[in-house]
């Protein structure tokens, strides 16, 4: 059974399906990658990281932030030492992912200083744990919308232990509502009601089972959240911003991630 923030998904062929991986023929082929985000609001680029590094990353953030310590404890060790560290900035502006970006944006590009790291226990259950159905744009609303999202499990993720969903070609409408000038004014998530969401839409959830060294990135414009975690492992992933350099700049993002940013 996969649930999100409690809520129970409708597993039916035309309510939940799988993302599709980028295909080896494609990997280097820049035009057929913006075909695929185009079409799919998303890449799944599988391997895309040294496993080695992302399980590297994964013990240091564990050595400084405990899981089972003390809700303040966590944050103490997480906004005090994680988040504004060399490690982090490191890890998140690695070649691997700092040139593939330059490559694909064909040009100079920034990283936004806000970024954001998320662990989820297994059994953690109830609204506001996993995340809820949103797209970002409607929290970048300062700068370009051409900014691009990557999300990183950190450790293998299969579905069970709760990662990233899509809703299926969600940014095709609500490109469409943008250019309508329905705008979400404050930024707000949408539902955590998954499965009436998809019912809404009369469209899938995509999930997949991710593994350490995948890269998801997407648009600003599609719809996703997270499943709860049910499996026997803490969930821990990140999720970073990147974007041409020479494109307006959400200023509010420059930042250190921190829970009373108002973001």
């Amino acid at each position: 059974m996969l649930t999100s923030n409690g809520h129970v998904l409708d597993t039916s062929p035309d309510r939940l399906g799988r993302l599709d991986p980028v295909p080896d023929a494609e990997r280097h082929d820049r035009d057929a990658l913006w075909r695929r985000l185009r079409a799919d609001g998303y890449l799944w680029l599988r391997g895309a990281l040294d496993p080695g590094a992302v399980r590297g990353f994964r013990e240091f953030y564990f050595a400084h932030v405990d899981p089972e310590a003390p809700r303040a404890e966590q944050r103490r060790g997480l906004f005090g030492r994680v988040v504004p560290g060399e490690e982090y900035r490191r890890f998140c502006a690695q070649p691997a992912i700092r040139d593939w970006y330059a490559w694909f944006l064909g040009g100079d590009t920034f990283l936004h200083r806000r970024k954001i790291l998320r662990h989820i226990r297994p059994g953690e259950a109830g609204v506001g744990t996993a995340t809820q159905a949103h797209y970002d744009l409607v929290y970048l609303r300062e700068g370009t919308d051409r900014v691009l999202s990557s999300w990183i499990p950190l450790g293998d993720c299969p579905v069970e232990l709760g990662g990233l969903v899509y809703l299926e070609r969600s940014h095709l409408r609500v490109l469409a509502e943008e250019a309508a000038g329905t705008l979400r004014r404050p930024a707000a998530s949408i539902t955590a009601d998954l499965p009436a969401l998809a019912r809404q839409q009369d469209a899938r959830w995509l999930l997949a089972d991710y593994a350490a060294g995948d890269m998801v990135v997407h648009s600003a414009h599609i719809i996703h959240a997270s499943l709860d975690n049910t499996g026997d492992a803490v969930r821990l992933s990140t999720d970073i911003r990147y974007q041409r350099a020479d494109q307006p700049i959400d200023w509010r993002w420059q930042q250190h991630w921190h829970l009373d940013d108002g973001l």
